[in-house]
């Protein structure tokens, strides 16, 4: 099946039978053509046509896309995606084959969350993302506010007042818009600008960056809920080395779309993995076709039964990501 089929054929999973046939075709595919995360798997001693689930499959440490080019099969990527950090520390690399294939999976995953872009208002306060390059987020939102085809739709980097003039507006005329902010900046911007918010969604992305007060999930959505009018504050979870991202609607549990699936490892037995329970995080994002989509993250967090998650911390020593800075 080429790339493409494929990836259509993700995109399009309904059924959780579906998406573990794909998840195992798409393992021993990676197992013999990723060179990375074949000697990885020969160095744990597993034999891939062992593998008949998805909890036996040996999940790639992240800390790989700081060291190695991931890669499946050979190919000069049109995009490099970098992850940020703050300085000393070494930036994560996802080579991505072609920009298609990310913007239809990220389109798809807000489709299946939030609708159609083009019925909001999209409306970015991502300073620190905007201030440097290679980042798949602002790439992401570039995509989205195009396709939201609003006059009124763009970034805004420390232009707080311009931006509450614009929300003004947005609220007058009963827009529905979406506002998604680095939280650093969400909570500056809430201390200048408070103002009932009816028909705007408030998103973070995380990102305190070492900013002021270091403040949890829930002291975070308190300020922001407080000074909008909202009932909730969404969230975006999603990072460098993952195509796709997953969404939380209130409270900071979050949902995948069909084609995602987080599961939780023992922190004492890397190769334990279960469906549900508390631990660190491991991800199974089949869009990330041409890199690798088993990869264990440094996040600890719970999973529940019904396949949602959050996420509570960071594992010891591991580095801090720079887009995430939150104390949970």
């Amino acid at each position: 099946m080429k790339i493409s089929e494929l990836l259509s054929s993700i995109l399009q999973i309904q059924a959780p039978s579906k998406f573990e046939a794909l998840a195992l075709e798409i393992f021993h595919h990676q197992a013999q053509s990723n060179l990375l995360y074949k000697n990885y798997i020969d160095a744990l001693k597993i034999a891939p046509s062992e593998i008949k689930t998805i909890a036996k499959i040996p999940f790639l440490p992240i800390e790989f896309f700081k060291s190695h080019e991931v890669k499946t099969g050979d190919f000069n990527a049109e995009v490099i995606f970098t992850s940020s950090a703050t300085t000393g520390l070494v930036q994560s690399q996802h080579h991505v084959k072609t920009l298609s294939q990310y913007a239809a999976t990220f389109l798809r995953c807000f489709q299946s969350f939030y609708g159609e872009p083009k019925e909001f208002c999209i409306l970015g306060l991502l300073p620190s993302y905007l201030e440097r390059t290679g980042s798949s987020l602002i790439y992401m939102v570039e995509n989205l506010v195009e396709h939201s085809d609003n006059p009124n739709s763009g970034f805004f980097l420390y232009d707080h007042k311009k931006l509450a003039e614009t929300l003004t507006q947005l609220e007058e005329k009963g827009q529905r818009t979406l506002l998604i902010g680095v939280t650093f900046a969400l909570i500056d911007f809430a201390e200048k600008f408070p103002m009932k918010l009816s028909h705007t969604i408030i998103m973070e992305t995380g990102g305190m960056k070492g900013r002021g007060e270091e403040l949890t999930r829930e002291e975070v959505a308190k300020k922001l809920m407080s000074a909008f009018g909202v009932d909730a504050i969404h969230s975006e979870y999603g990072m460098t080395e993952l195509m796709s991202q997953a969404y939380s609607a209130a409270n900071g549990r979050f949902r995948c779309p069909p084609w995602m699936k987080v599961m939780v490892r023992d922190a004492s037995d890397p190769l334990s993995t279960t469906h549900s329970g508390a631990g660190v995080l491991n991800i199974i994002d089949l869009a990330n076709l041409d890199s690798c989509a088993f990869i264990a993250t440094q996040d600890l967090g719970k999973v529940y039964d019904d396949g949602s998650f959050e996420v509570t911390g960071r594992v010891d020593r591991s580095d801090i990501r720079g887009c995430n800075l939150l104390v949970y």
